[in-house]
């Protein structure tokens, strides 16, 4: 007894300030593992502390998921008519609880709207493909989310190419959208892709390039990667970009499908190591002559 009224304290005046949430995070903090509830198999441990320290920590549970009432049995709230009407759109996705995944729409509806019209949310919303990315593919667990700017944000600049890559790196989902398996990989090859593992903070990612809600696919007429719509993706960090600028390739080709830069980066691989044991042979050989020339020179008799 004693145990659960100190777990009741600390949530409550340490961790979270809605007092419904705490009710809530009462049991949810202690509890541990999946379990089968009403509307499936769900987590049902939240961690407190990084409930609060999240960017959704002045919220009330309730405030998302709005299937439930501020105790396990208590009646549920009205669902506000936008989110219950998304509900139905995204259950293919949120089949535990679609109704708290459609609530993002309450308070980012801009962002909403440029997913939904995106290739993305048209994967997810008219073709029900459950395979599709919504908010916390990308986001995370809406209970941790912290700002962009925090480095263990899943969007962070980065962690933006790993994120894009849990998706656009796996083979069977290239295989299902006739997509390359390999565009990490290409990226990763090319000029931008180098500074970026290199460390440089300020090299454009996925992100900077095809946007974020609003991504189309890349051969669309509104498409920010092809035509006029590279030479002003490229113009936002190189002032004056022409379309020649832009002709060049973003994502490097790798392997023999792109026999120029792949053989000319094995040649220029082959001249260093070579020039490096040139260099090694050569300095063992000197040392060797001059030792010889010491032994040589000490049976004669010289200095």
């Amino acid at each position: 007894m004693v145990r659960y009224v100190l777990l009741l304290l600390t949530v409550a005046f340490l961790y979270v300030p809605v007092a419904e949430s705490s009710e809530c995070l009462l049991c949810h903090s202690a509890m541990q593992g999946k379990m089968e509830g009403r509307k499936g198999v769900v987590e049902v441990h939240v961690d407190a502390k990084r409930v609060v320290d999240s960017v959704h920590g002045v919220l009330g549970c309730t405030d998302c998921h709005f299937s439930y009432g501020s105790g396990p049995h208590s009646a549920a709230a009205a669902v506000p008519v936008e989110v219950a009407k998304l509900a139905k759109k995204v259950a293919v996705k949120g089949t535990s609880d679609p109704v708290a995944l459609s609530a993002c729409v309450q308070c980012h509806p801009a962002e909403y709207e440029a997913l939904t019209g995106s290739v993305h949310g048209e994967n997810v919303l008219r073709k029900k493909q459950a395979d599709g990315p919504l908010c916390l593919d990308c986001h995370g667990s809406p209970h941790y989310i912290v700002p962009e700017t925090d480095a263990e944000s899943e969007v962070n600049h980065a962690n933006v190419v790993h994120t894009c890559g849990k998706c656009h790196g796996d083979e069977r989902l290239a295989e299902k959208y006739g997509l390359d398996g390999h565009v990490v990989e290409m990226y990763e090859s090319s000029f931008h892709g180098k500074k970026f593992l290199l460390g440089h903070t300020k090299v454009p990612v996925c992100s900077d390039c095809h946007g974020a809600h609003g991504i189309t696919r890349w051969d669309a007429p509104d498409s920010t990667v092809i035509g006029e719509g590279k030479v002003k993706t490229c113009g936002k960090c190189h002032t004056g970009a022409t379309p020649k600028f832009a002709a060049a390739p973003a994502h490097a080709h790798v392997g023999k499908d792109n026999p120029i830069p792949y053989y000319s980066a094995k040649g220029l691989t082959a001249l260093v190591i070579g020039t490096f044991l040139f260099i090694f042979m050569h300095v063992l050989l000197d040392m060797y002559a001059e030792v010889r020339d010491r032994l040589s020179r000490k049976k004669k008799g010289g200095h």
